[in-house]
This record gives C-alpha cells, structure tokens and sequence, in this order.
C-alpha cells in the first residue's frame, strides 16, 4: 500500500512535458504545473503567433505571463524524490533475501523463522512479535538457506546433531539411522562449537594485532628508510658540491702558481737573453777591430795595435746557468696526477650493498661448482665432478701439489668472486666449506676446514657447528641434508642456509677477504656422500 501511494505521488509531481519529476517547477495562471524549462521552450515556438496556451487544458495567456519558481511545490517535490529513493533501497536486489509474503515487487527480508522456514520484511514480520502463536519461533537474520534446515528425508526441521556421524539430523532421524549414536541437540553442539570459534576468533585477533604491530614497524622501517636515504643524498651532494668548490678553489691556485713560476723564469731567461745578445753584440765588435788589424799592411802599426787589442780576444763564460726551468711544472703536474688517482681511488671504492636472505633472490646468483680432481685425497671417489663419496678403500691418486694429504676433503675449480650461491645435499657427516686456494694441503691439522684463518667451514653431523680459525660457534636448528651457501666476496659476507621448505640461515660471517675463495667439501666416514646440486 505505501508503495502504491509513493508511485502515485511521484505520478502527481510529475511535468506532463518530459514526464518526469518537476525541476524548477513553476504554476501558470491555470493552475496547472511544469518544468520551467520544458514550458519555456513550449512557449518559445509560440512566439510568433504572440498567444501562449496550457499544453494540458489549452488556455490562452497573452500577453506572455512572467514565470516564477514555485518554492513550495519544489520543496514538495524534493520530499517525493527522497521517499522514493529510500522506497527503492528496501526492494530486494538479485543478491538479497527477498520476503517470501510480498507479492509483485518484493522488499528485502528482514528476518528469517526457523519454524515458518520462511523470510519476511518488516511490515510482514510483525505478527512474529504481536501474535502470541508466533512468539515462540526463532528468528533469525535473513537467510536464502532455510531449506538447508530441513531434513531431506522426513521434511521435518533438523534441531538435533549427530556426533558420531558429524551432521545435523532431524528427530526422527535420530530413532532411525542414527539410533545408538552419540547425539546431542543442535543448540548444545552450536554453544560448543561457539566457543571453539570464539577461541579461534581470539587466537586470530592476536595474530591480527601481531601482524598490524609488524606492519607498523615496518613502515616506521621504510619511513627511516626513506628518511635516511634522503639524508643521504642531501648530505652526499653538499659533500661533493664542498669538494667540486675545494678543487676549483685548488685549481685556480694551481693555475696562479704555474702562472707566477711562468713570469719569473720567463723574466729571467729573457734577463740573460739579453746580457747574452749584448756580450754577442760586444764579441763582434772586437771580432771586426781583430779582424781589421790582420788586414794592416804596417808591421809596426799591427804590433803597436796587437798589444792593445789582443787582451779581448780571450774567450768569456756564458752567463747562462746550468739549470733544468722546467722541474717546477713537473713536479707540479706529478702532484695533480697523483691527487687526481688519489681521489679516483676513494670515491670508485666498494660501497656497503645490501644483504639478500631471500633463497629466490639468491638464486639470482647461482653457481654451478665442479670439483678438481687434482685436490681430492685419496679416500674420495669423485663422480661427474660434482659428487663425492667416502671409500677408504679407494685406489690412490697420482701425487699432485694440490692434493689434500690424508685429509678428506676437496676443492672446486672455480675461483669464487663478487655474488655467488650454491647448494650442497650430504648425507650423514659433511663439511660444508669455503676456503682460500693458498691453504695448507700437507699432513698437519691445519689443512682440515676451520682448523686454520684461510678457511670457513659449517660441520653437518647431529646438527650444526661454524669453525673458522680453530674457533667453534654450535648452532641451534633442526638438521637438514642440503645447505646453501651465499658469498658476496666484494662485501665480506659469507652465509649458511639451511634449505628445506623454506631457507634459514644458520651462520652468516662478515669480514674482509683477501684472496679469492673455492668451494669445499669433507666427508667423515665410509659411505658418507656429498653433492653440489644443480639447480638450473
């Protein structure tokens, strides 16, 4: 009924024109009702025969009346248009409950009865609280589900629960097929059951409010993150904008000196061109008075002559030092060079990166390692030079420098730089280790992995120990028969992973190498393998 009623008030609200609720309404003197802009543009086509007319009951106006928005019916409108709209927003949509009473254009259900197994709206739900024959039913929230309630063989509502077979049942299913079993009623297994989930919903909340901590913190962490690398670049650029300003400064001053040095020797050298041009000036005008008086016909006059003039014919020292003008600007040059390589070498040194522990990131940077043979002791078998097995028994190997002796142990072939990753899968009693091509191989205990500084080794027996230097580190986590390796030579970092389902690092070991590093492995009794994997 408010339904029709709201329809037939937007029907009475309506402009005849477009047919739509008013806009701007305005009332001509006939009483009658329209857009404002829907009558005008009526009227304008009117113009030219000057008499204007209703387009519902035709009366005539003329002149054009004046039109005048008629505050009041807007308002009235406004109320319709509002009415209708929250009329719409109760009618059931495709993914609602829609009451089960309603006929034609049906409401939302706003609850459901577990009895009438059926769902109604408000207005319909009322007798569910008025009528005493209804009180007694359970209501619930609206729900497409009811006949999920309902027992398929004897149609009749299932309020009991069997534990035995772990499904609601009906009462008559309980003295049937369900005869003997463990039952209780739906509402005591559901009050069970509701506790179960409120512990769950507990555990889950405190696992939310861990994980809403941890995200926390990690934004805090990508804030600093964020923070210190901006703080970075300003500093880093007005460090560098410091040294630009410091060498131009330096340069200019370079630059002057060369220059003042240039005007000093250049003034000197053009000082004793000079005195050199005049003592060459004076030596020809001596030359010339000699070389007159050996023309001279008259011994007398040439002896008389000689005695004066052959005092000037003795030679006279260059005035020129003997010194090198140009080491100045040698040296010079050579301590610019030398600065310029200094300065190369500070800033294209080795900057920190970045630690990976992701074993996808690592795989980035696999390596497949082979063995050389030329290393193994004699109790190792090496098969595709990849695997390695413990035989005491073994036939020996030729004498090679490189070989461990005694020792059971190997090398790879590969020299290990910048980022590399490996795996290992071992049996029983293994050695996982790096070490330098310069480690010892005789008969002695410092040759074994981590009994000596040119070694780093992880032992897999019974669980994990890190020995570097003959110093021991036990580690805490279950065994594994693969461990990965991850080095980044160039950073100092060296890590054991313990490689399962997922990875977990073991031991990880900054520091500073020197030399590049080889891949080892030792194994510790007959029968005992070792196996660099392939993972690509």
């Amino acid at each position: 009924m408010a339904q029709r009623g709201n329809q037939t008030d937007e029907v009475k609200f309506c402009c005849s024109i477009c047919l739509d609720l008013l806009k701007d309404p305005v009332t001509l003197p006939c009483g009658h009702n329209y857009c404002m802009s829907c009558i005008k543009t009526s009227w304008n086509k009117e113009d030219q025969k000057k008499l204007h007319s209703c387009p519902q009951c035709r009366q005539t106006f003329s002149p054009r009346p004046a039109l005048v928005k008629n505050s009041l019916l807007a308002e009235l409108v406004e109320e319709v248009k509002e009415t209708g709209l929250r009329a719409a927003h109760c009618y059931a949509g495709p993914e609602d409950v829609a009451c089960d009473v309603c006929s034609g254009r049906k409401l939302k259900a706003f609850k459901s009865c577990l009895v009438c197994l059926a769902s109604y709206c408000e207005q319909h739900l009322q007798p569910h609280y008025d009528s005493p024959t209804f009180k007694k039913h359970t209501l619930v929230e609206a729900s497409v589900n009811l006949q999920e309630n309902v027992c398929p063989r004897h149609d009749e509502a299932m309020k009991m629960f069997c534990r035995t077979d772990q499904r609601c049942i009906c009462y008559l299913c309980s003295v049937d097929e369900h005869k003997g079993h463990d039952m209780v009623s739906a509402a005591t297994e559901r009050t069970e059951k509701q506790e179960e989930l409120d512990r769950s919903r507990q555990r889950i909340q405190q696992r939310i409010q861990r994980r809403q901590r941890d995200v926390k913190e990690l934004q805090q962490e990508a804030e600093d993150v964020n923070r210190s690398a901006d703080e970075a670049v300003v500093d880093s650029e007005r460090i560098f904008t410091e040294i630009i300003s410091f060498m131009k400064r330096r340069s200019s001053d370079v630059k002057k000196e060369i220059r003042s040095q240039q005007k000093s020797d250049v003034s000197r050298v053009k000082e004793l061109q000079e005195e050199l041009e005049q003592d060459v000036a004076e030596l020809k005008r001596k030359d010339g008075e000699l070389e007159k008086l050996s023309r001279t016909d008259d011994n007398a006059q040439f002896i008389k002559s000689y005695a004066s003039l052959s005092q000037l014919t003795e030679p006279t020292d260059s005035p020129r030092p003997k010194t090198n003008r140009l080491w100045f600007f040698k040296e010079v040059m050579a301590a610019v060079t030398a600065a310029r390589d200094q300065m190369q070498t500070i800033l294209t040194v080795n900057w920190p990166k970045p630690e990976i522990s992701d074993r996808d990131e690592m795989l980035q940077y696999f390596q497949e390692i082979t063995l050389d043979p030329n290393t193994a002791s004699t109790s190792l078998v090496l098969s595709e030079n990849r695997k390695i097995t413990y035989n005491d028994k073994n036939m020996p190997y030729s004498n090679h420098p490189h070989r461990f002796i005694n020792r059971p142990q190997v090398l790879s072939r590969e020299g290990l730089t910048g980022r590399r990753y490996w795996e290992v899968e071992m049996s029983r009693h293994a050695v996982v280790a790096v070490a330098y091509k310069s480690i010892n191989r005789k008969l002695n205990i410092a040759s074994i992995f981590g009994r000596n500084n040119k070694s780093w080794a992880l032992l897999c027996c019974d669980g994990f120990t890190f020995k570097h230097d003959d110093r021991s580190v036990s580690i805490s986590a279950p065994q594994s028969s693969r461990v990965g390796v991850f080095l980044d030579h160039s950073a100092g970092f060296l890590s054991f992973y313990s490689v399962s389902e997922t990875s977990t690092l073991l031991h990880r070991v900054q520091t500073t190498f020197t030399e590049p590093l080889y891949a080892g492995l030792w194994l510790g009794s007959n029968g005992d393998t070792a196996e660099f994997c392939q993972l690509k």
